[in-house]
């Protein structure tokens, strides 16, 4: 027993989960909501802006975009081009106004821009959908490493992480999250770092590698015994290096493009995160922070993607590397390139790193979907005078809800692909909260009919897209819709809201507090 437990991979792991054990009991004092949901707007701008990168680089960028580099080659590397953009966007244009407007959830924002108990209801619902479908790629991780590294079965993978993020964010709130959102950023950031340190001195030059891939043509060695069919895999580096093997086009390219750049501005999760700053200033801060630290982790991510794909090619990886990199699918790479470069060490290091990435994205959905529930619908809807306890434990009672509810929605994604759920989730949110968000700080003529209405045909369009697109024509048919998905959201709240005309008579007042400069504030 003592021996198993030396074992890297259960070493890290377990103090990765003390330190997690640790800072939530440190944290557990949450006796009230700012507290529990926005943890006192107390954290400045590096901690916070850690914690952003920490929500932001989930599983789907620590073992997605490195895995769908690998498998789809520069298509793949596209994807980090895209939530690059969606940061900075967020940084110009979201972070400081919603900071100075000042809320605990993203809710809140629309309820009171438009004065709007509806507003309020469908922007519960949006939150819930976004987050799910963010929710359950991150599950899906999870109980894949644990079921490949540890021998459980999936299911258990599901449970347990859905327990862990119980306890983790139910005890420790919002305070919790974000000190151990920012302790886990970094420990996958130095993950990533040391990986390509390995990769370089192990002689991975990129330049050489990618031109070794390019020129590859004809089946990969020792690979049938790892397949359904018995044979070896065929490999086509010419196809793999150029545009088309995922977007077959321009349009396809820029329709990924705008769901996942404009995406980022609709993540309840994200955006939950710049009511923490104590100031403006303090949001745009971390926001600039939490953008250096994603373009560092993407560029890993693409040249870790190329990596794995040479050892693949190769042919003289060990069995056990191989057999991950078959039969693992896109989500395995990291910890099979880790193997490969470092042994058990290497690897230990980084399935803690895989687990601190879904640990730090998962409790950032629970804690924006318990406001949501708690704040947004019991505490605003009922008629009962409530404590500042009540609410906290109201809260508290949505997120046992929450880790039920996702623990279901990871069990029926058993085999897809994390990067690919992600990228859905995110053309939902810029379909919906991206065009509110955008328009409701920088337009003063949004109207409350308009916003109700781009948020329901938004969502309305996006699940359409996401689930029957099938039944249009091919030319229309996009794996990330965001091309029409997007459009249609912005377009319907700026028509309806111009056919409405009932702009919020305090209109001015708002423009004037998210727009002043900090000294008038």
């Amino acid at each position: 027993m003592m021996q198993a437990l030396l074992d890297p991979k259960y070493l890290f792991t377990i103090l990765l989960l003390g330190t997690i054990v640790y800072i939530t009991y440190l944290s557990k004092r949450n006796e009230s909501a700012s507290d529990f949901f926005v943890g006192g707007r107390n954290f400045g701008w590096f901690t916070n802006g850690s914690a952003i990168g920490g929500d932001y680089l989930s599983a789907a960028t620590f073992l997605g975009l490195a895995g769908l580099t690998f498998a789809i080659g520069y298509d793949g590397a596209f994807y980090t081009f895209s939530f690059t953009i969606g940061l900075t966007l967020l940084a110009l244009f979201i972070a400081g106004p919603l900071r100075r407007f000042g809320a605990f959830t993203v809710a809140d924002f629309v309820a009171y821009r438009f004065h709007s108990k509806r507003a309020r209801i469908v922007a519960v619902i949006v939150v819930l959908a976004i987050s799910g479908f963010y929710a359950a790629p991150q599950l899906l991780g999870a109980a894949q490493i644990l079921s490949m590294f540890f021998g459980t079965s999936y299911e258990f993978g599901i449970i347990f992480t859905s327990v862990v993020m119980i306890f983790y964010v139910g005890i420790g709130g919002m305070k919790g999250t974000t000190i151990n959102q920012a302790l886990e950023l970094w420990i996958r950031f130095i993950a990533f770092i040391v990986m390509v340190a390995a990769a370089i001195y192990g002689g991975f030059h990129y330049e050489r590698i990618l031109s070794v891939i390019s020129e590859f043509s004809g089946t990969v060695l020792n690979t049938g015994a790892y397949t359904t069919d018995g044979k070896d895999v065929v490999f086509n580096g010419e196809t793999w290096s150029k545009t088309g093997a995922f977007n077959p086009n321009f349009w396809h390219s820029a329709s990924m493009l705008i769901g996942l750049s404009l995406g980022t501005l609709g993540l309840p999760h994200i955006l939950l995160r710049f009511y923490t700053n104590p100031d403006a200033k303090s949001a745009r801060k971390s926001a600039v922070l939490a953008i250096g630290i994603a373009s560092l982790f993407f560029a890993c991510a693409i040249y870790l993607g190329v990596v794995g794909r040479a050892i693949y090619l190769s042919g003289n990886a060990s069995p056990e590397v191989m057999q991950n990199l078959i039969t693992g699918g896109d989500n395995m790479v990291i910890p099979s390139i880790a193997t490969a470069l470092g042994g058990k060490w290497l690897l230990g290091f980084v399935i803690a790193g895989a687990f601190a990435a879904v640990f730090s994205n998962l409790s950032g959905l629970f804690i924006a979907s318990s406001g949501a529930i708690a704040h947004d619908l019991y505490a605003k809807f009922t008629k009962k005078e409530l404590t500042e306890k009540n609410r906290v434990y109201a809260a508290k009672l949505a997120i046992v809800f929450l880790g039920v509810f996702y623990g279901v929605l990871g069990l029926f994604v058993k085999d897809a692909s994390i990067g690919h759920l992600v990228a859905l989730a995110f053309t939902v949110g810029a379909s919906t909260f991206a065009p509110i968000f955008v328009l409701g700080i920088w337009w003063r003529g949004i109207t409350e009919k308009g916003a109700i209405a781009g948020l329901i045909v938004g969502f309305a369009v996006s699940m359409f897209m996401i689930f029957f697109s099938s039944i249009l024509p091919e030319a229309l048919q996009f794996r990330v819709p965001g091309i029409i998905t997007v459009p249609v959201g912005f377009l319907t709240v700026y028509i309806v809201s111009l056919l409405d005309g009932k702009v919020p008579a305090d209109v001015n007042a708002f423009m004037r507090k998210v727009h002043s400069s900090e000294e008038s504030v």
